[in-house]
């Protein structure tokens, strides 16, 4: 039989619907996994700082962040849903008909009994939203919990400089986030009223009823009782005011701006006695009067009136009203860059520098540093990376004793990281279990040369080979570096690859150092996977309950996520001590909250240094020392005295540890930081005048000398009334010397900095100063600063590097050098005090085209008015007086130059200043 054709049809289902319950099943479990791999990085978190041994660091500045949003929230809620609960109490009971009437009664039906609730969901809402964000603030309340004075006080108030440093930015967050709390409740409170029948505006009635008047009132009155704290934080702010010449309260803050806000407070606390007056009255004309009263105020004394002074009272006679304020700006800001100690030297010029004062200062001479880092880091790559899956990412200065001699002697060391884009055959595998580290360094004198005129190493070969016993290296294995990033796990069934021998065998071995998350349980092995978005530490075979994850390699990370409230240095440096490889890194505590300091001059810092920030004190307070195999990390507290380091100390005891505990073998390779001095160089162009009349002239202010041969990069340096002009040239990069100064016995390691005379056009490049910071132990961070003679004019090193340039013997040389497949690099210029004269030193590097590897083959010196051109610093500097004494070098020594070519041709590379 035929089924009916009149039946109805059975409708398929719609893939629209299949669709939709497909996305949603997928979105949750987006999120699920979103959530998950969070999780996952947090308990990961947990477990890396346990394997630091500081947790006490997790828990407490997470318990801060997270204590600091529950309490904010918790105290929005309170404001808020009691608010609520008053404008239910004091509901009217029976609400007058009107157009309104609809509206509310619509909203009355559909809450009904729920009000309660209501109350507590629109408190929650807001509460999440305005709470939560209190805990950025938790550095500032971690410094106002641990605060301690620093046993000085402001030229302005009185007050101690650890108020403005450890309780102003606090205090002064929590008064605008009541301020701003209340202004929500005060809005939300009276559309409460308005539901309730309390408020109405289409009535000929009674507007507001009277409970709702006192309700309302009451809130304004403690919006401008705030407002008056407000104020009275705000005197304090002045401390940092721009105003002025300079940075700091300066003639008008004080004389006009000052009184403006004491006013301020008066005309507050009045409004807030006029509102709660009001509220026995009929009307609301008393608050309205009182908001126009500091409206009226705010705009003419705390506006108008401080413009009026400074343009018509300051200007005219600016360095008379200003030099107070300005006499405090320097005190200040001396005190906060550490540059109040530094010591001031006359250097008496003299060209009468001979062969017995050059014997004298041998070690001086046997230390110039004729290698530059970024060339050394070519040379060494063609040389010594041996293998692609290894790489140097910095060269970098140190000295050491040498064997025998016993001589300390300036050294160059790089370290041998892994280089993970050149791992063959690169499966998971390979690059997480078996090429796991690099291997070893290479270190060479900074004076010394072979023949060939390649660098003389004395830390060379896979595995390191080295004569010298400070140098030798009993764990090689580098784990942790600035250039190491990704995770490795270790002790698992692959061996992992130290180095390819002759033979091209791999030398294999099994890590066993204290470094590393254990991977003893699924859930941390899933955690770990779900934390590198890679399945294999789950499911991979080779790993077993005593395998270790090893994560967050990348040094510069390490000490960013051990202790995020220090800033850090851009240059880490290895160092070979006890038979094992460390990275100093220097860490410093900044604050922008020092009052009367200048803010600093960043312009010379690179991108990733922590000083590359807003901040008006410093101090290099900490040491880290992290080892290179097991990633330990020793916080060595160098400044007692800091109360900023002491305050984190006093948070995180477990943290840090006393500087008077490092080892005196480990001390002996601190060094000043770069960074550090290049700011304060920076500042201490200005801020070496005490005078404030000579100061706001500029009368005698200093700028960086211009970096010789580089031009066309334009910087920033401060002009008259400290203004900014623009510089045309670079400035000089600081650089380390081993060098016995004037008046002084010994030798000492420590970093330079020459200045020529502040000119807007860049015309003056005579040198005015030069100032060194020590890094030897006994004088650690001791600056001073050698003045050269006003009456005479000694060139700085872009003229010396002019008159080399215009040495007809010396350009026709380079020009053959700079021919056939070859290219001429100029190394950095280099200004060495030598008794009371200078000598410039600038090495000569040859590249072939065909093997771009950088040898030394020329020296030039520079003296007085002779310039000479080598094959070695000794032969150039007997050629000028008459004998020298021997360095490091293993080039003859007075060889006839070749022939001169016609003067054309391409023209040599200057090489970029690098650090040291």
């Amino acid at each position: 039989m035929r089924a009916p054709t009149d039946l109805p049809r059975r409708r398929r289902p719609s893939n629209r619907v299949g669709l939709v319950l497909v996305g949603i099943v997928a979105f949750v479990l987006l999120l699920l996994a979103i959530s998950l791999r969070g999780i996952a990085g947090f308990y990961t978190d947990y477990l890396w700082f346990g394997e630091l041994g500081l947790s006490s660091v997790w828990s407490g500045v997470l318990g801060t962040k997270v204590g600091l949003a529950v309490a904010f929230t918790i105290a929005f809620f309170l404001i808020m849903w009691i608010n609520l609960a008053i404008a239910d109490l004091i509901a009217p009971r029976f609400r007058p008909m009107g157009p309104e009437e609809q509206v509310v009664e619509r909203y009355h039906a559909m809450v009904g009994p729920h009000g309660g609730l209501v109350r507590i969901g629109v408190a929650v809402l807001f509460a999440l939203v305005a709470g939560p964000g209190a805990s950025g603030q938790w550095n500032s309340w971690i410094l106002f919990r641990n605060r301690l004075p620093f046993g000085a006080s402001d030229a302005q108030f009185d007050r101690d400089i650890g108020f403005f440093v450890f309780q102003l930015p606090f205090l002064k967050f929590v008064v605008d986030w009541l301020f701003a709390a209340v202004v929500i409740v005060l809005i939300v409170t009276a559309v409460a009223h308005y539901l309730n029948g309390g408020i109405r505006f289409q009535t000929p009635l009674q507007k507001v009823t009277p409970q709702v008047k006192v309700h309302l009132s009451v809130l304004l009155a403690v919006l401008a009782l705030l407002k008056a704290v407000g104020y009275y934080l705000q005197r304090f702010e002045l401390v940092y005011s721009t105003r002025g010449v300079v940075q700091g309260a300066g003639y008008t803050d004080v004389k006009a701006q000052l009184p403006a806000l004491q006013l301020l407070i008066f005309i507050s606390l009045f409004a807030s006695a006029l509102v709660l007056v009001n509220i026995l009255r009929r009307g609301w004309v008393l608050p309205v009067a009182a908001v126009g009263l500091w409206a009226l105020v705010s705009v003419a004394a705390g506006t108008a009136y401080p413009a009026f002074v400074q343009q018509f009272r300051v200007r005219p006679t600016e360095s008379d009203k200003e030099r107070p304020y300005i006499d405090r700006n320097i005190r200040a800001t001396r005190a906060a860059f550490n540059l109040r100690d530094t010591k001031v030297n006359n250097f008496d010029y003299s060209t009468d520098l001979n062969a017995a004062a050059l014997e004298d200062n041998q070690e001086t001479i046997r230390n110039v540093r004729l290698w530059d880092p970024p060339v050394l880091e070519d040379t060494y790559k063609r040389l010594q990376e041996i293998r692609n899956f290894y790489q140097f990412d910095d060269v970098d200065v140190d000295r050491y004793g040498i064997t025998g001699s016993g001589r300390t002697t300036q050294i160059l060391i790089a370290a041998r990281e892994l280089n993970v884009a050149g791992i063959p055959s690169p499966s998971w595998v390979n690059q997480h279990l078996v090429y796991t580290h690099g291997y070893g360094v290479v270190a060479s004198p900074a004076n010394a040369v072979a023949p060939d005129g390649n660098p003389d190493l004395l830390v060379r070969d896979i595995p390191p080979q080295s004569s010298e016993t400070k140098l030798r290296l009993e764990t090689p294995a580098v784990y942790y570096g600035p250039a190491t990033g990704g995770y490795a796990i270790v002790n698992t069934k692959q061996r992992e690859v130290d180095y390819t021998d002759a033979s091209g065998t791999n030398r294999t071995s099994t890590y066993n150092g204290v470094g590393g998350v254990r991977m003893s349980s699924w859930y941390r092995r899933a955690a770990l996977a779900l934390r590198f978005g890679d399945p294999n530490p789950f499911i991979s075979g080779f790993i077993t309950p005593s395998s270790k994850a090893i994560y967050i390699r990348d040094i510069d990370d390490r000490v960013r996520k051990a202790a995020p409230f220090l800033k850090y240095d851009s240059d880490p440096y290895p160092i070979v001590y006890k038979g094992r490889m460390l990275w100093i890194y220097d860490a410093y505590t900044t604050t922008s909250r020092y009052p009367y300091s200048e803010r600093a001059d960043t312009t010379r810092l690179a991108g990733v240094s922590g000083l590359n920030s807003n901040f008006n004190y410093v101090r290099n307070s900490v040491k880290v020392a992290i080892d290179a195999y097991d990633g330990t990390m020793t916080y060595y507290v160098m400044d007692s005295n800091d109360p900023i380091v002491r305050a984190y100390q006093k948070a995180f005891p477990k943290l840090f540890t006393d500087g008077s505990r490092m080892e005196p073998e480990l001390r002996e390779h601190l060094r000043y930081p770069e960074d550090l001095f290049r700011v304060q160089t920076n500042m201490y162009g200005r801020y070496h005048m005490l005078d404030a009349a000579e100061f706001y002239n500029n009368t005698d202010a200093w700028e960086i000398a211009q970096a010789p041969g580089a031009v066309g990069n334009a910087t920033s340096v401060v002009g008259a009334g400290g203004q900014i002009v623009a510089s045309r040239e670079p400035r000089m990069v600081p650089y380390y010397l081993l060098t016995r100064l004037p008046d002084e016995e010994d030798e000492e390691f420590l970093i330079l900095q020459p200045f020529v005379p502040l000119s807007r056009d860049d015309s003056r490049k005579d040198l005015t100063a030069f100032v060194v910071a020590k890094g030897d132990p006994d004088n650690y961070g001791e600056l001073e600063a050698f003045v050269m003679p006003r009456q005479q004019q000694i060139d700085g090193p872009a003229l010396v590097n002019a008159r080399v340039n215009q040495q007809p013997e010396i350009s026709q040389q380079i020009t053959l050098l700079n021919t056939s497949g070859s290219k001429v690099i100029l190394g950095n210029l280099l200004l060495v005090p030598v008794e009371r004269s200078l000598l410039y030193i600038q090495p000569l590097y040859v590249r072939s085209e065909a093997t771009p590897l950088p040898q030394l083959k020329k020296v030039i010196v520079v003296y007085s008015d002779q310039v000479v051109m080598r094959d070695s610093l000794q032969g150039a500097l007997t050629e000028i007086f008459g004998s020298a004494p021997s360095t490091l070098e293993q080039v003859p020594v007075g060889e006839t130059p070749p022939p001169l070519p016609s003067p054309d041709g391409t023209p040599p590379i200057t090489v970029a200043p690098g650090p040291g």
